[in-house]
């Protein structure tokens, strides 16, 4: 009792204090795609701990991508600070680089930079194993490079998988009447969701004898996840990086994702291959690679693995109908004269007051073959899937 009274005691709190600079660094995310795919270039600015924006992206930028013998690819602007251009098939045989003019006639340009060319992914793999929070997935990536010249890599990954609204629906109310719903255009039952992802990883094969890289792991996913209930699918892209690339993107990680304990490295000074032509000074956050990628897509399904059950997103869900113990709701949901449709108030808002209405399910019916008396319903994040998702079909889902 003493030991832990004396050692709360001596705990005082720490405010550490935050610079009061306004200045707004530039920040730079993509790579120069020298392949078929399109290359995708992200420009923001920095933004105080004080500030109540978490993102600025730069706006209205003339962004280029520059070859050593005088060639120019313009980059269009997406909006949110993206950039893009089809792919450029660039002449390995020379160096780019990218130029940045704001839209205050800042110049900034990284350096020239040879093409590093990713080789294939050998396979994108998974295992059933465990995570560190129990059961569940993990997915791994393995790659090779004959030619021993790559030895550092960086991955990235786009995520998808199926959501399941907690009831399906097989009706639709258009404000006045409820009507059969089309199953096949105006499906709300189930969707696809995507994420990608948000962490640094990396690989090197620096001090091995080969530049082989085997079971690298991607993402762990536990099992009571909704990205395993049905079928889930991941992509993974594949990165060669420079040595001086390899080093940006460990000092990043260190930076964001390896930071809070007593064990944890001090937060660093970050420094890129993008500098500021208008002032020199100036610091610039951001690494410009140039080379084509690899990627590699897979697809898990519920039914090879375990008996694993994923827990609903909303756990509060309930049938609108049981009119014994709901008696006040019986006029929202049962007509027991002949017109079933103009008592619904809660679903055919139009004739009631209810500014979130219930989206019907089914239909209750008496006696077989006979019209129904009302129809089951429950809110709208109960039933429809696309809150969160979208119910067309990605092209590449099986």
């Amino acid at each position: 009792m003493f030991v832990v009274v004396v050692a709360v005691s001596c705990k005082k709190p720490y405010y550490p204090p935050v610079s009061s600079s306004s200045g707004s660094f530039l920040v730079v995310e993509g790579m120069i795609n020298s392949g078929a795919d399109s290359t995708f270039i992200k420009i923001s600015r920095t933004v105080k701990l004080t500030d109540k924006v978490a993102v600025k992206p730069e706006l209205n930028a003339i962004v280029t991508v520059q070859g050593d013998q005088n060639s120019s690819y313009p980059l269009t602007e997406l909006g949110n600070g993206s950039y893009a251009c089809a792919g450029l098939n660039l002449d390995n045989a020379h160096k780019y680089r990218l130029s940045i003019r704001t839209a205050k006639n800042e110049q900034y340009v990284s350096d020239y930079m040879e093409v590093l060319n990713s080789p294939p992914i050998d396979t994108v793999s998974y295992d059933i194993n465990g995570t560190v929070f129990g059961p569940g997935l993990n997915v791994y990536v393995s790659t090779h490079d004959p030619t021993n010249k790559v030895r550092y890599y960086r991955w990235d990954y786009q995520e998808t998988w199926i959501i399941h609204a907690n009831y399906s629906s097989y009706f639709k109310s258009n404000g006045d009447t409820v009507l059969g719903r089309n199953l096949v255009d105006d499906n709300i039952t189930y969707c696809w969701q995507s994420d990608a992802s948000s962490n640094i990883l990396l690989g090197s094969s620096a001090k091995e004898a080969q530049d082989v890289i085997a079971n690298a792991p991607v993402i762990s996913i536990n099992s009571t996840s909704e990205k395993v209930g049905d079928e889930y699918s991941i992509q993974v892209r594949q990165y060669a990086l420079t040595t001086d690339a390899y080093n940006f993107y460990v000092n990043l990680k260190k930076n964001t994702e390896q930071l809070g304990s007593v064990f944890d490295a001090l937060p660093s000074e970050i420094n890129g291959n993008i500098h500021s032509v208008t002032n020199p000074s100036e610091p610039v956050i951001g690494y410009i690679s140039v080379g084509s990628t690899s990627k590699q897509r897979i697809f898990v399904s519920n039914r090879v693995l375990p008996n694993w059950h994923a827990t609903p997103f909303y756990s509060n869900c309930k049938l609108e109908f049981d009119w014994d113990s709901n008696p006040q709701q019986k006029c929202c949901f049962y007509n027991f004269g002949t017109s079933n449709n103009q008592v619904d108030a809660y679903i055919n808002y139009n004739i009631g007051h209810y500014i979130n209405p219930f989206i019907p399910i089914d239909a209750i019916v008496i006696m077989p073959n006979t019209p129904p008396i009302g129809y089951t319903a429950s809110t709208r994040e109960c039933v429809d899937c696309t809150l969160r998702g979208s119910n067309k079909k990605p092209a590449f889902w099986k």
